[in-house]
């Protein structure tokens, strides 16, 4: 599925690709004049036969260098020393920081029977533990019931961290009892896809050569996430090494019909989230990874600008363009979530230390929201649900201003995120193993893998040189926009703000004759979330689509 590639580094010289992938299989070459020949019919050029016989012996050498370079053992989490900067030129971060205000709330009445809790929102919940009304723990194991339950249905857990989520769930049971209260996420009860690493459980990548690995420390999200209080139940499904919702246990289902899958690659964050089996939960995005699982499974995902939370612990696919965020039942849970787990770590060199100001009361009026006119305009299908979108924000004091993206080549760029996945799992192609796969079509990652070999180092900086004019551009047009609206998938949005690094809000927007839910997608400036989350939050309050669940029984 398009939307769901991802990609990075290959070889020095463009020709020679060819003759590179023929050593993945560890043959001996003897690089010959035909050979430069048939390479240059890959990459686009024509060569003299007197310029083909002087390249040789370089090219040979070159061979040998990357024999070399293939003896120095790389883990999956070693960064490029060339390192992505989404920063246009003459930008400026917020330099005030402010408390983070969350949305007053009511009185919350604990319902007759505890599993109602299951669809409740996090301030909700948080309400309910902070003033004693249900215990962290009964929380927990009401969860732990319904992962047991529906999770085989959905097929959307890798593992139950029981122990240690009833160890957690107590700890904080007796600080809240203590007055330690630490924040609204103490005590909440959260799952994790299962490409974060968590002590002592396995971290599979959703995939068949990594099915029994464990890492043996806490991603930094995990970790971040308990130093708020929060408390880990599952590890969940992904698309294999971060594709689609197929894995080698099955295929991560959507709770609004089982028939269907959940989209990915955060596929169990996303179903698990909206079939009530956590709280909240943690997914990443490359390429769509957070927004059309959202889409599919009708919940509420934030994509943070790139650099703002630490993938440390993460599966690498693409250095220059994974995010990790936030998948909740509301906008404001995405705003508490993401305040936890924002900012630099230490560890992470590509993390930027910019505030995050969120206050929800803002006034529409006084904003500038844009939409991407033509996109609407092409998706017909969905014209009668971004119409009511519309309608509401307008009636909320909002004026919609037509705006266009920057025209470019999107779609070629994509090498750039096939490149990088290609050099994160190199060593799965060298060795064979991409063979134990489940998917085995060509629109698979075996086969972009492989594809990736024969992508010219400088056309993958060409690409890269092309993404700073891109960037370029629309900072051009964010100086003059708070927030836009698009279409989840139509047109060149999608790719081009994971591109560039921008961040989106996505979130239902109605359902279907079918009763499947839609969306639509809020996107800011960079670093540009608390007012993001802000504006998507008074759309999300003014209607009721967030508030509609899955029957399962």
């Amino acid at each position: 599925m398009k939307k769901q590639l991802g990609y990075f580094l290959p070889f020095v010289f463009a020709a020679f690709a060819f003759i590179a992938g023929m050593a993945v299989q560890n043959l001996p070459v003897i690089i010959s004049r035909d050979m430069v020949a048939s390479a240059e019919k890959i990459i686009g050029l024509e060569f003299s036969d007197a310029t083909r016989d002087s390249m040789i012996d370089g090219l040979q050498e070159q061979l040998g260098n990357f024999q070399n370079m293939r003896n120095v053992p790389l883990a999956n989490g070693v960064l490029p020393s060339v390192l992505f900067n989404p920063i246009p030129a003459g930008f400026k971060f917020e330099s005030e920081r402010k408390a983070f205000k969350q949305s007053k709330i009511s009185a919350v009445v604990l319902p007759a029977n505890i599993d109602d809790l299951a669809f409740y929102s996090i301030s909700e919940l948080a309400y309910l533990i902070k003033n004693r009304k249900v215990t962290s723990e009964q929380l927990t194991n009401m969860y732990i019931d319904r992962l047991k339950k529906y999770g085989p249905k959905l097929e959307c857990v890798i593992s139950i961290t029981e122990e240690l989520a009833l160890s957690q769930a107590k700890r904080a049971d007796e600080e809240i009892a203590k007055g330690k209260y630490r924040g609204t996420l103490h005590g909440i009860p959260f799952g994790v896809k299962d490409l974060l690493a968590a002590k002592g459980y396995r971290t599979t990548w959703g995939s068949v050569p990594y099915k029994d690995q464990v890492i043996d420390e806490d991603a930094a999200v995990v970790k971040r996430l308990e130093d708020a209080g929060a408390v880990l139940i599952a590890k969940l499904t992904m698309g294999e090494l971060a594709w689609g919702d197929v894995w080698y246990g099955g295929k991560t289902r959507n709770p609004w019909n089982t028939e269907r899958g959940s989209s990915g690659s955060s596929a169990g964050s996303a179903s698990a989230t909206s079939a009530g089996l956590v709280a909240f939960s943690i997914g990443t995005e490359t390429w769509g990874s957070i927004v059309s699982p959202s889409t599919e499974c009708g919940t509420t995902g934030l994509r943070p600008t790139y650099g703002r939370v630490s993938r440390h612990g993460a599966m690498a696919l693409s250095w220059s363009m994974d995010k990790i965020g936030p998948i909740c039942r509301t906008v404001e849970d995405c705003a508490i979530v993401f305040n936890a787990i924002y900012g630099p770590d230490g560890i992470d060199p590509t993390l930027y230390d910019a505030p995050f100001n969120y206050d929800p009361a803002v006034k529409l009026s006084h904003l500038k929201i844009g939409y991407l006119k033509k996109d609407f305009d092409k998706d017909s299908v969905n014209k009668i649900y971004h119409e009511a979108v519309f309608d509401e924000l307008k009636k909320l004091g909002a004026t919609l201003i037509p705006i266009e993206l920057p025209k470019y080549p999107v779609n070629d760029l994509a090498i750039i995120l096939s490149a990088e996945a290609g050099a994160a799992f190199d060593e799965l192609t060298r060795s064979g193993k991409d063979d134990l796969l489940v998917r085995q079509i060509k629109n698979a990652w075996p086969n972009v893998f492989r594809t990736s070999r024969f992508i010219p180092a400088v056309e993958y900086i060409q690409a890269n040189r092309i993404r700073t004019l891109v960037i370029q551009d629309m900072q051009a047009i964010m100086k003059n926009i708070d927030v836009y609206l698009s279409p989840s998938f139509e047109g060149d949005n999608l790719l081009l703000t994971n591109l560039t690094g921008h961040p989106c809000v996505v979130l239902p927007a109605g359902f279907n004759e079918k009763g499947l839910p839609n969306s639509i997608c809020f996107n800011g400036q960079l670093f540009g979330e608390a007012k993001l989350l802000a504006v998507a939050k008074q759309f999300q309050d003014a209607t009721d689509h967030h508030k509609k669940h899955p029957k399962l029984d």
